[in-house]
């Protein structure tokens, strides 16, 4: 599969893809209803190529669902990595590793899956859910999504109605939803009739969180 994205101006790394910090650089947004999230834009210097390398090594699926009564195609192709699974790039372990050192102490555990999300153009989307297949339905928890490739608007809103929050992510942007956020608020990709490139959105997931 081919690459369409254009390469950032600042993300031409000499020697590879390059993490920025996270104490001190994260930004805290308070969403209410116990729930929060964190912004950090082009945390992954040398995003584009690891972009490249992980839309050719991932084994990317499409997937079916039951929707009422008929099976409708899932609007992007899917990948995932469970907590026995090596990662397809070492980039991808050191990043899990630097989130790690930063979320634990107030995550009080580990991130220790991966979902991978394609986003092959704007017709492909994801409905307005949460995180609720297992211990996200009960707890509060992290989820850490690295938006690799061309930029998506990713919606946030409170669960039963509300203000819609907008932030645009790609180019190795960082968020990080905590707290009740999978409980209490949803989110969502929508379809862009815009011409836009792939997207590859990588999340990472504590144990028994999906």
């Amino acid at each position: 599969m081919a690459s369409m994205v254009q390469t950032s101006l600042f993300d031409l790394p000499v020697d590879g893809l390059g993490l920025g910090p996270l104490g001190g650089m994260v930004t805290r947004q308070v969403l209410g209803r116990g729930a929060w999230v964190d912004l950090l834009p082009g945390w992954l210097s040398g995003a584009d190529a690891l972009f490249d390398e992980l839309l050719t090594r991932v084994p990317w699926q499409a997937e079916r669902r039951q929707m009422y009564e008929r099976l409708v195609d899932v609007p992007r192709l899917l990948c995932f990595y469970g907590e026995r699974d090596p990662l397809p790039t070492a980039d991808l372990v050191t990043a899990r590793e630097s989130l790690n050192a930063h979320y634990a102490p107030e995550l009080g555990e580990p991130f220790a899956t991966a979902g991978l999300c394609l986003y092959r153009d704007g017709r492909d989307s994801v409905a307005w859910h949460g995180d609720t297949i297992g211990r996200g339905k009960v707890e509060d928890t992290m989820v850490a999504i690295v938006s690799l490739g061309s930029p998506r608007h990713l919606m946030l809103r409170p669960r039963g109605g509300g203000a819609t929050i907008r932030h645009q992510l790609g180019h190795g942007d960082l968020i990080v939803m905590g707290g009740s956020c999978q409980r209490t608020w949803e989110h969502a990709i929508p379809k862009t009739s815009k011409p836009v490139g792939p997207r590859i959105s990588v999340q990472f997931r504590p144990h028994g969180v999906r």
